[in-house]
C-alpha cells in the first residue's frame, strides 16, 4: 500500500479532530476530483510499520476523536488498511473510524475484501463525487449523491441507516 499523506490533525473529514490517512490509487477517476494526484497507484510513499506506529500514536492523542481513511480509494487498498485499522482498534478501541469511498454501500457489500474493511469501520461516506451535484453546504461530503452511513446499524438492519450527528443526534443529510 502507498499513501500520499498522513494528517495528524484534520477537521474536515469526519466529526471532531481526526487523524487522516490519504492512500494512493483509485480507478474511479471522478471528473473534478479534489485529490487527482492520489489516483496514481505509484504516487506517494510505501507504507511501513513505522507509519502504522505513527498513526496509532496520533490517534492516541486525547484531542483526536478518531481515524479517517480516504485517498485515492481506500476500498482499493483493503489489505494494507485492514492491518492499520486493526492496530488502531487494538490501541484505541473507543475511537471511531470513518472511511470515504467512491463505491456505494451496495457495491462494498458485494465484495468480500471491501466488506472486510467496512466491518472494521464505524462510518462510511459512499458514492462517487459528481461535480454536477457538488454542494459546498453539505457536511463531510462533496456531492449530494453521497451518503454518511452508520455502518454497524446498517449491517444490523440489513439496510442503509444514516449516521447521526454526535452533538445533535440528527441524521447528517
Amino acid at each position: 500500500m502507498r499513501y500520499g499523506q498522513i494528517r495528524q490533525y484534520d477537521i474536515a473529514n469526519g466529526e471532531g479532530i481526526r487523524t487522516s490517512i490519504f492512500v494512493t490509487g483509485c480507478t474511479h477517476k471522478c471528473p473534478e476530483c479534489f485529490n487527482e494526484e492520489y489516483q496514481n497507484f505509484q504516487a506517494g510513499k510505501e507504507w511501513t510499520e513505522e507509519e502504522t506506529e505513527t498513526v496509532v500514536r496520533y490517534v492516541s492523542d486525547p484531542n483526536v476523536a478518531g481515524l479517517t481513511l480516504l485517498g485515492g480509494e481506500p476500498m482499493q487498498n483493503t489489505q494494507g488498511l485492514c492491518r492499520v485499522v486493526r492496530a488502531v482498534r487494538a490501541a484505541q478501541p473507543q475511537k471511531n473510524i470513518w472511511v470515504y469511498s467512491g463505491y456505494t454501500w451496495e457495491q462494498i457489500l458485494a465484495d468480500a475484501h471491501r466488506l472486510a474493511l467496512l466491518r472494521l469501520c464505524d462510518v462510511l461516506v459512499d458514492g462517487l463525487f459528481i461535480n454536477a451535484l457538488r454542494d459546498p453546504a453539505l457536511r463531510f461530503r462533496g456531492s449530494s449523491n453521497q451518503r454518511v452511513i452508520d455502518i454497524a446499524r446498517s449491517l444490523l438492519a440489513g439496510q442503509v441507516v444514516m449516521h447521526r450527528d454526535r452533538l445533535t443526534g440528527e441524521p447528517i443529510s
